[in-house]
């Protein structure tokens, strides 16, 4: 095993440039992989979300780079949030070799980045879908790709990528180095592994972020309507340096962000629609302790370089446990203690024990602050805050103003009294949130035999019982800012929720993690879509395909 960047035998210029970044050691997922990756062959490496895989492909492309007319590597990520941090990386290590490293991304106009590749770039790291528009356009060549890196694939599959990552491997030479890193293993990014790689090399590093030490799990049960409420009444009491909150769609991160504003909270929400320079400004009131908080999806929140956090809240349980990992893991790091909390409604409790099974850890059940534990514990800070000054003894004016009302014939004791009054005042515009009890009776249906239950799979869930009727029943969408669309397929055609969310994304350009519940009927199915994406999902209706067999996609009668 390595133990320092010298023994890699990387040439000086890299060399200088990490010493500068003040890096000594390689994480485990560098030391397997740039060893490897510097004999040429092709290899997998399965990682979770800041584990240094970023440097563990850069370090060998920039140590074999040779100057050419054309790009001779190339980098696919699934969003321009990564592909903009993997190419800041890659120029930052490469700085001493003065290597052109070109990002491409949707939402930006074509004319700079097509300039700068008919200028020359040497590394190009993009997202599929603006890289395929540049090869349809002709502006892009790859013929002298020697490297191509496939990162986060999991993802890209996630989000309706994989055809068009497809499209571009084919564009690039046969004989190339191949590259893949993906938290998650599913099938379709193993076959994909098969077809385009040449007996891959695998380095696979074992989760170490749910180390019980490090990581305080808990979940708190609670109504769905009452989960912003919940979230309130944990502010009050919880210890909170900084915290990161989990939302499913863009709509929610920032409906939920401006009602904490709302109740006092400083917070902003991070998601796709951010320009970089917007992100960045967010990140650095984040870091500079001017936001406590930051509401986020999880395709925004990859490449999030921040490691003190001191709480991650999952306002929803994401549909796959791999995820619940990721995003816990944000806390808890460079020696630090965290705490992940998730506000769990009657609905989510399958999906727990989804959780609980893969990480082989029980989630420990908390009860909500009551009003009593809240109106205590403003007390008990008041408290502690006169003790402090009093400690200090700097308040000389004060007492000046004290005297003068006890020679005005006031009472000592009502004038202290009084003083406290006046300093809780603010406490009016804090009411406590109102929070509904989740009777016994229903968690006891819900939580049903851990032992005799059937396990459903990973992954999105069709919606059934009492419960999923009672939502259909109206064609609304329950969730703010969706609207509820119908496909003409259901069960007996074979439909799934990833074909629906696969060719959604894919053909109508959206990713693939805004979209939101899906439920699978005997002869149709219905999706929830931002209402901002509706029009765009019902324009491509004619796309949509399982099979050979096309779907439409309409708004319900």
């Amino acid at each position: 095993m390595t133990t320092d960047f010298s023994s890699l035998n990387l040439r000086d210029e890299i060399m200088q440039a990490i010493t500068e970044l003040g890096y000594a050691e390689p994480t485990p997922i560098q030391s397997g992989m740039i060893p490897l990756m510097l004999t040429g062959v092709d290899v997998v490496g399965q990682a979770q979300t800041g584990t240094g895989k970023t440097a563990a492909f850069a370090l060998p492309i920039l140590h074999n780079y040779q100057k050419q007319k054309n790009p001779q590597a190339l980098v696919l990520a699934p969003t321009r949030e990564l592909a903009l941090q993997v190419a800041d990386s890659m120029s930052e290590y490469g700085k001493h070799l003065n290597v052109r490293v070109l990002a491409v991304y949707g939402g930006q106009p074509y004319g700079p980045q097509i300039n700068n590749l008919k200028r020359g770039v040497d590394i190009v790291v993009g997202t599929p879908g603006r890289l395929n528009d540049l090869l349809e356009r002709g502006v892009l060549a790859l013929g002298d790709v020697k490297t191509v890196v496939l990162d986060e694939a999991d993802e890209m599959l996630n989000m309706g990528f994989i055809e068009e990552v497809e499209k571009i491997l084919a564009t690039t030479p046969p004989e190339r180095q191949t590259a893949l890193f993906s938290a998650t293993m599913p099938p379709r990014i193993r076959t994909l592994a098969n077809r385009f790689m040449r007996d891959p090399q695998s380095v696979t590093v074992k989760r170490s972020a749910l180390n019980a030490a490090a990581i305080e799990q808990r979940y708190y049960f609670v109504h769905e309507s009452h989960k912003t409420n919940a979230l309130t009444r944990l502010f009050e009491i919880e210890p909170i340096h900084s915290a990161l909150i989990f939302a499913r769609t863009r709509a929610e991160t920032s409906s939920l962000a401006n009602e904490l504003v709302v109740r006092g909270i400083p917070a902003e929400a991070i998601h796709g629609n951010l320009d970089q320079n917007a992100r960045e400004r967010v990140l650095g009131r984040f870091r500079a302790n001017q936001l406590k908080v930051l509401v986020a999806t999880d395709v925004a929140a990859r490449g999030l370089d921040i490691d003190d956090i001191s709480h991650v809240f999952n306002y929803h349980l994401p549909d796959d446990a791999e995820v619940y990992v990721h995003r816990i893991g944000r806390t808890g790091r460079a020696g630090k203690t965290g705490i992940a909390i998730t506000l769990l409604s009657p609905k989510e409790k399958r999906r727990l024990r989804e959780v609980e099974a893969l990480t082989k850890q029980t989630v420990k059940e908390m009860k909500l602050p009551t009003t009593e534990d809240i109106t205590s514990h403003r007390e008990t800070q008041l408290v502690e805050k006169l003790k402090v000054w009093l400690g200090r003894g700097r308040y000389k004016r004060e007492l000046e103003i004290v005297q003068e009302l006890i020679d005005g014939g006031h009472d000592v004791m009502n004038i202290a009294a009084a003083a406290i009054k006046i300093s809780r005042a603010d406490e009016k515009q804090r009411p406590i949130a109102e929070i509904a009890e989740v009777k016994f009776e229903k968690r006891e249906r819900d939580f049903s035999s851990r032992s005799g239950a059937k396990r459903e799979p990973i992954g999105r869930k069709e919606e059934s019982g009492r419960a999923g009727k009672q939502r259909v029943k109206g064609r609304d969408s329950h969730e703010q800012g969706m609207v509820r669309l119908k496909v003409n397929k259901g069960k007996e055609h074979g439909i799934r929720p990833n074909d629906i969310v696969g060719q959604i994304a894919f053909h109508a350009k959206i990713t693939g993690s805004v979209i939101g519940k899906i439920r699978i009927e005997e002869k149709v199915s219905f999706v929830d879509v931002p209402s901002e994406f509706v029009e765009q999902v019902l324009k491509h209706s004619g796309n949509y395909k399982i099979g050979k067999d096309k779907f439409s996609v309409v708004k319900p009668a």
